[in-house]
């Protein structure tokens, strides 16, 4: 069942000053807005789709349940990560709680799986699932994206792995999801376009119980390994990494979600001087992260990372889109167009749209440092203005098969 009930346990979620939005009458002849939020809450993906919940309750409540003069009522459903979860709970939002915007969902294959019904049922989404067709080749009219395509982060990581830190051979390690895919498919064409060599490639099932038999495998003559992982994944292979004697033996750096911070508050000094790529740090200092992060932090304990800013960030161009339309949000064709044009500042930074409705934004490399007694993640270098399609002529990129698990092939692969 989707809710309006808001319930988040734990010592954290008592220190939360906001309340889920409660039902609003419409003012006027204006009609209330109904926000489905399709995301997470039990599963490995859970903690990322809990920060889903909690940044836009807390956007909303910092509005009074208001955008741009529109009052909102909120209906939250949980897929638990499964893609036939995420099919019923979207046809129970839109033909039940009869919503008008959708915000979620949180995994690649997730929003796959909605594609067609989104397109169908004309449902204006603000996703922050990173799949790649969704704004490339088979395009999403429906669809956009304020967070960053799957590879879109890890072409850059590469790029950074290839010209600053001099590698030259990489494994690479990722769930086996086509987020996974996507990410590592992007990091291995930029790194070897660039001279580098992925001489090795695993991918683990997304619920696996441990790491032990893909780290006995690992190959420890290379310079680094590439970690797509997301949810707590990522922290539970570092841990395991560690145990298993491997940090001296080659560097780790990771794609977006590999050390979100909403898994880095658990951690320790096994992950000091990780380097990620993101399209966000809680350390960001532009004028609106710095009143956001603080907030955050100061309701739940913890940074935000990738999906609570991601949320977030989707409340900012879903309310710059309401004003651009003055309110009247049940003209679904003018809210969507308004949504592709928005062009705002934000949590992230500058936001705006190419033309298959994903961001071309900054993009940042982070380092994991201890501030204040908590590990952060620390920007070390940015890159500006970076699109879905890197540094490619964007006819050439679409012309090419989507990344997947197996392309492009892999030419340097050792046994």
């Amino acid at each position: 069942m989707t809710t309006r009930r808001h319930f988040l346990q734990g010592t954290a979620a008592a220190a939360m000053t906001t309340t889920l939005p409660q039902i609003a009458q419409a003012q006027g002849s204006g009609e209330t807005m109904r926000i489905g939020l399709l995301t997470v809450k039990t599963g490995p993906l859970a903690s990322g789709g809990i920060d889903m919940e909690r940044a836009l309750i807390m956007y909303l409540n910092e509005r009074n349940n208001t955008l741009a003069g529109v009052k909102v009522q909120l209906f939250v459903a949980d897929t638990g990560g499964v893609p036939a979860n995420a099919k019923s709970k979207v046809q129970e939002l839109v033909e039940l709680n009869k919503v008008h915007v959708l915000m979620g969902p949180l995994a690649a294959f997730e929003a796959l799986a909605i594609d067609d019904y989104i397109k169908a049922n004309k449902i204006p989404t603000l996703s922050v699932a990173a799949a790649e067709d969704m704004t490339q080749r088979k395009p999403n009219p429906w669809f956009v994206r304020a967070t960053s395509s799957s590879a879109q982060s890890s072409h850059v990581m590469a790029d950074h792995c290839a010209k600053t830190l001099k590698f030259k051979r990489m494994a690479m390690i990722a769930d086996d999801i086509a987020y996974g895919h996507e990410m590592n498919a992007g990091f291995q064409r930029v790194f070897e376009e660039n001279g580098g060599k992925i001489v090795q490639k695993l991918f683990p099932p997304l619920t696996a119980p441990d790491y032990g038999s893909f780290l006995a495998q690992l190959k420890t003559n290379v310079d680094g390994i590439f970690l797509g992982f997301a949810g707590s994944n990522g922290f539970r292979f570092v841990r395991q990494f560690n145990e298993y004697g491997l940090r001296n033996k080659m560097a780790i750096v990771g794609g977006m979600t590999a050390l979100d911070e909403s898994v880095l508050r658990n951690m320790g000094d096994e992950a000091l001087g990780i380097q990620t790529v993101c399209w966000y740090s809680a350390e960001l200092a532009n004028p609106v992260n710095a009143k956001f992060a603080p907030a955050y932090r100061k309701a739940f304990g913890y940074d935000p990372g990738y999906y609570a800013a991601g949320t977030y960030v989707s409340g900012a161009v879903l309310e710059a889109a309401i004003e651009t339309v003055r309110g009247k949000f049940a003209d679904r064709d003018a809210l969507m167009a308004a949504l592709r044009k928005t062009n705002i500042q934000t949590a992230r930074g500058p936001v705006r749209f190419d033309n298959f409705g994903n961001v071309v934004g900054d993009v940042f490399i982070r380092q994991v440092e201890r501030k204040e007694g908590r590990l952060v993640n620390t920007v070390v270098k940015t890159y500006p203005n970076v699109s879905q399609f890197w540094t490619y002529d964007e006819k050439q990129f679409l012309s090419s098969p989507v990344y997947t698990r197996d392309y492009p092939p892999a030419k340097n692969l050792e046994s």
